[in-house]
């Protein structure tokens, strides 16, 4: 099992930025894809970005152009770094690990508040 916490969030400005960070423990071995996901008041969880243990990504349209997902596999990190945030981007935002055994872990949120 992976344990993940979160940190970074925050209230800003519209068209201000923000980091997120991830910390991952346990059997961070077995990590493949790490992720963020968020979920505003009212809507489903949403994927934001991914990364394989490779660098691969991939964005949600979105916050394409916006939003960089990165990974630091030695110290089993996964970061977000969210440029030109609007409004709509508030939500809990949540720390994915996908393991090789197809398993799948969260972690606790935190919120990101836009304001406009």
């Amino acid at each position: 099992q992976v344990q993940l916490v979160e940190s970074g969030g925050g209230l800003v400005q519209a068209g201000g930025s923000l980091r997120l960070s991830c910390a991952a423990s346990g059997s961070t071995f077995s990590i493949n894809i790490m992720g963020w996901y968020r979920q505003a008041p009212g809507k489903q969880r949403e994927l934001v970005a991914t990364i394989t243990r490779s660098s691969s990504t991939n964005y949600a349209d979105s916050v394409k152009g916006r939003f960089t997902i990165s990974r630091d596999n030695a110290k089993n990190m996964v970061y977000l770094q969210m440029n030109s945030l609007k409004p709509e981007d508030t939500a809990v935002y949540y720390c994915n690990a996908r393991t090789l055994a197809y398993t799948s872990d969260w972690g606790q949120g935190t919120q990101v508040t836009v304001s406009s």
